[in-house]
């Protein structure tokens, strides 16, 4: 009978705010949905590709990842103060991010060597950039305060979908064809797609129009948020979230490769790979929504704080995969799961405070700073990563109970946080 009314008003609750999401955030899902099917091709193997496919070492791999953060950074800044401007809007600068990324794709399909894979990464940072402060204005723009970890929720959630397809349908890709370049080309086509899902779906919200009687100086209109000492407290912590998230995408497939799976699975440790990652990222899409519903009574530094702790189990079950004499792909399975509870705790509560920190009419560049974050987070943690995993083995797995330990630093500036924030 418990179960039957928990049940019951769970129900209760989705029905009462799924009916007032944005018909535009809906559509911009979808969007969100098809271009990440084409990222997840190419997020974990891209690694792998480059060095033991290419033949470029994994701090070289590492480097040339992180430079792609330097061009991330100027687009970030760039695409903030374009998605706020009355000339461009939310809908110009996304359209102009698309394109780019999809050069990007198909110039590291091409890769051979180190500078061709630099440019690509240059190439492919800069379109990033330029996306992530209008993809967030946008949804921040159709959302209301009592639903606005759900909106964000709503938009993880299809990028999470479109990863976990795109990497299970890239492991059947690699194992009939063996060719890694073909998921950057695949990448690139999906980019290519949300270009037009964009171009015909989304118009400007009705915030941005107003701002054509708004129009700031760019300039000024950073000033006050390189002046919200809330919003750079916040921004410190973020770039650890950053970090932690960094060696997912790439240190993490590389070092079950080279380390863990490969000696208790030879021949096929792509296709475990595969499955790891997928179960990691369909746990995150079982659990995005009910994470979210549970920590809406929590402050946003406290999810924040719950999301860390996880961070810092993660990391200590990812060393103990490493140094363990068995069970090798139990304790990734566990690690991968613990991961991606972390992430759903983190990412609606972190795009959530920010849109509450930030003016009507300043949101993209709150939202440039804060994809800053990732962009930094990048440049420290790909080459971090790579060098990792190029020195000798003690060393190697040291790096995830460092992470771990790295956890209290987080957790006590989120302490702080929470203390500026109720003044």
């Amino acid at each position: 009978m418990t179960f039957k009314l928990m049940k019951l008003a769970s129900q209760s609750e989705l029905s009462s705010w799924l009916p007032s999401i944005h018909p535009q955030v809906w559509i911009f899902a979808i969007g969100r949905f098809l271009s990440e099917v084409g990222t997840g091709f190419t997020l974990f193997y891209a690694p792998i590709f480059f060095v033991n496919q290419v033949g470029l070492s994994a701090t070289s791999v590492g480097v040339a990842l992180g430079s792609g953060s330097i061009s991330g950074i100027v687009g970030r800044i760039v695409g903030g103060s374009l998605a706020d401007s009355g000339e461009w809007g939310r809908r110009r600068t996304l359209l102009l991010a698309t394109a780019i990324s999809a050069i990007g794709s198909l110039v590291l399909a091409a890769t051979n060597n180190f500078t061709i894979l630099v440019i690509g990464s240059l190439i492919s940072g800069l379109g990033i950039g330029f996306y992530w402060p209008a993809a967030e204005a946008v949804i921040a723009d159709a959302t209301q305060i009592d639903n606005r970890r759900e909106t964000f929720a709503i938009a993880r959630l299809a990028d999470n979908l479109g990863l976990a397809m795109g990497i299970v349908l890239a492991g059947f890709l690699i194992a009939i064809i063996g060719s890694y370049r073909w998921l950057f080309v695949i990448d690139a086509i999906s980019f290519v797609v949300f270009f037009g899902v964009v171009y015909v779906g989304i118009s400007e919200t009705e915030q941005q129009q107003i701002k054509e009687l708004e129009k700031t100086q760019y300039i000024a209109s950073w000033m006050p948020v390189l002046s919200d000492r809330r919003f750079l407290v916040y921004i410190a912590v973020n770039i650890f979230f950053t970090i932690y998230i960094s060696q997912i995408h790439s240190t993490l497939p590389l070092y079950f490769k080279n380390f863990v799976i490969e000696s208790t699975a030879k021949g096929s440790a792509q296709t475990i790979i595969s499955v790891l990652f997928a179960w990691h990222l369909m746990l995150a899409i079982i659990c995005q929504l009910p994470v979210t519903s549970a920590l809406k009574r929590c402050s946003h530094t406290l999810a924040l704080t719950v999301s860390a702790i996880l961070w810092a189990i993660g990391f200590s079950l990812i060393w103990v995969s490493g140094t363990a004499s068995s069970h090798h792909l139990v304790w990734v399975a566990l690690a991968l799961g613990v991961f991606a509870v972390a992430i759903v705790s983190y990412t609606p509560s972190a795009a959530a405070l920010v849109t509450e920190l930030a003016p009507e009419n300043q949101r993209g560049v709150y939202f440039s700073i804060n994809a800053v974050c990732w962009a930094v987070g990048s440049f420290i943690g790909h080459p971090l990563g790579g060098w990792a995993l190029d020195q000798p083995r003690i060393i190697t797995d040291s790096l995830w109970l460092g992470f771990s330990l790295s956890v209290v630093f987080v957790v006590a500036i989120l302490q702080y946080l929470n203390r500026i924030l109720a003044e």
